[in-house]
């Protein structure tokens, strides 16, 4: 029996996890942090299968003045963070172009396509069938200049085989009675889906792992010892760990670990922020995208969220919580009629790579290490996939899909 060290309990670790103990692997997951307190905890809930547009796009050179300048815009850097988020920066606006847009696409559209099929027998598995809800998703537009702003991002979707109905706003209300008279324009995409409780999520499939005999600490890898081409143990403060096969998905922070076997990865947190209200008195059936603003409004287990927008701002400044307290705002302004109880605020670091697109296996360095990180926007939407394709590498198995283009050293 294989045995697989992953590290990082977030939802992309625990699906590695638990496809790994499908095809035989005896598990350990070690993160200092419980499984799905991370960035898993708060973020939109949304499964889109469709959602293959990077977030560099042709054009978006020409936004960066905006993200300096306003700190209400979806997306900002922190002036005293831009000397170290300027060569991310740098090439991410190199990754705008179109022929890099397009390869970008096509990578993502070939992890995101299978989203449902991967996850239906891990939620079995785990008894969390129920989380899923499959009623599509709403991107909604104040107006046609904002609509004909994301005509590119459209027909790239459409290429890619996407199902996109265009809404006029009587349509839009009809769907959702309680959204705003000001939206004019909308588009439904009826593949997409949403769960209802991501912090959930990864309880149960944690759970599932220890109840078919993984093993889950609450451990921070302090440090890695090496073999000649091979680790050999894991440190953490408790002592350490032998290490047969390696697996890194530790979000935000796994470029640290990767600079242990020699592995220089532009990896940068994009912070985003939610606002929760409890008991609301109105909500959507599915999550919705007002498209100008670019956050999410998706109905929850617990309440109404309020998920989105992007700082830069590095691993250690302390968190704006007025981000999410204009998300609430905002969202109020989607939902004239709401009211509700409670409000909780919440920032998670995203892993994000300047193409969009994650690292996904080997390290072509060194044996028996394998990398899963760096998902973005999209890891709910790719961390079942992103499961079954590190167990099926891992155990010598044919993958599904070619893992040529989320390889490590295309950087």
């Amino acid at each position: 029996m294989r045995s697989v060290t992953v590290v990082g309990a977030g939802v992309i670790g625990m699906c590695v996890a638990a496809y790994l103990q499908r095809m035989g692997a005896s598990v350990t997951v070690l993160d200092p942090i419980e499984p799905g307190r991370s960035c898993s905890f708060g973020n939109a809930g949304a499964l889109s299968p469709t959602a293959c547009v990077p977030v560099a796009t042709p054009g978006i050179l020409k936004q960066v003045p905006k993200w300096l300048a306003d700190t209400k815009a979806p997306l900002v850097v922190r002036w005293s963070y831009l000397p170290w988020a300027a060569p991310w920066l740098m090439r991410f606006v190199r990754a705008s172009t179109k022929r890099e847009v397009e390869r970008s696409a096509a990578a993502l559209r070939a992890l995101l396509r299978p989203v449902f099929d991967c996850y239906e027998p891990l939620l079995k598995e785990a008894g969390a069938e129920s989380l899923i809800r499959r009623e599509g998703q709403l991107y909604v537009y104040e107006t046609e200049a904002a609509y004909q702003a994301d005509a590119f991002a459209w027909e790239l979707r459409r290429r890619h085989g996407a199902r996109i109905e265009v809404l006029s706003s009587q349509e839009l209300r009809e769907l959702e009675p309680n959204l705003a008279p000001l939206f004019t324009k909308g588009i439904l995409l009826p593949e997409h889906g949403h769960c209802i409780d991501p912090f959930g999520l990864v309880q149960a499939l944690a759970d599932s792992v220890r109840r078919n005999g993984g093993t889950i600490l609450a451990q921070r890898v302090l440090d890695i010892e090496m073999d000649a081409d091979r680790p050999r143990a894991v440190v953490t403060a408790a002592g350490r760990h032998a290490v047969d096969v390696l697996v890194v998905a530790a979000g935000a922070w796994s470029h640290q670990l990767a600079r242990h076997f020699g592995h220089r990865v532009p990896l940068e947190t994009q912070r985003g922020y939610h606002a929760m209200l409890r008991d609301p008195s109105c909500t959507p059936r599915r999550p919705i995208m007002w498209a100008e603003k670019r956050f999410m409004a998706t109905p929850m287990q617990a309440g109404l969220r309020f998920a989105g927008t992007v700082e830069l701002a590095g691993l250690d400044a302390p968190p704006d919580y007025q981000r999410a307290s204009v998300l609430l705002e905002q969202g109020k302004r989607m939902f004239p009629s709401l009211s509700g109880g409670e409000v909780s605020r919440w920032m998670g670091h995203r892993p994000c790579l300047p193409d969009s697109v994650p690292v996904i296996g080997p390290s072509p360095h060194v044996r028996n290490v394998y990398f899963a990180f760096g998902h973005g926007h999209l890891g709910l939407s790719t961390a079942s996939t992103t499961g079954r394709l590190v167990a099926e590498l891992v155990m010598g198995a044919k993958p599904f899909i070619d893992p040529a283009p989320y390889r490590i050293d295309r950087f």
